[in-house]
């Protein structure tokens, strides 16, 4: 069993920048491909970035391009969520997520089959 745990959020200004991390443990992660989603109070959950097993390959939807950055540390089983330039529409509970099966799209949140509890960021006007 994986346990994965966020953390980093909280308030910031419009223009702030925040930094999340999540840590995994149980067994390691190397070889699967992590995700980061968010999820806003009455909308469905969407992906805001993803970061295959060697790092090598990222995806970022338009909304977030630009101004977040997806890393990944396989020797510490951490994944990483640099986010500049924040919006309040950036406001949301932020999640990562472990995609184990090959199968599915990466973009998709019902391919991911761990997920840690949130960690909630704001970004104030």
């Amino acid at each position: 069993q994986v346990h994965l745990v966020e953390f980093g959020g909280g308030l910031v200004q419009a223009g702030g920048s925040l930094r999340l991390s999540c840590s995994a443990s149980g067994r390691t992660f190397m070889t699967y491909t992590m995700g980061w989603f968010r999820q806003a109070p009455g909308k469905e959950r969407e992906i805001v970035a993803a970061i295959n097993w060697t790092g090598g390959s990222t995806y970022y939807p338009e909304s977030v391009k630009g101004r977040f950055t997806i890393s990944r540390d396989n020797t510490e089983n951490s994944v990483h969520l640099q986010m500049n330039s924040l919006k309040p529409e950036d406001t949301a509970t932020y999640y990562c997520a472990e995609k184990v099966l090959p199968s599915g799209s990466p973009l998709d949140p019902g391919s991911y089959s761990y997920w840690g509890q949130g960690t909630q960021v704001t970004v104030s006007s």
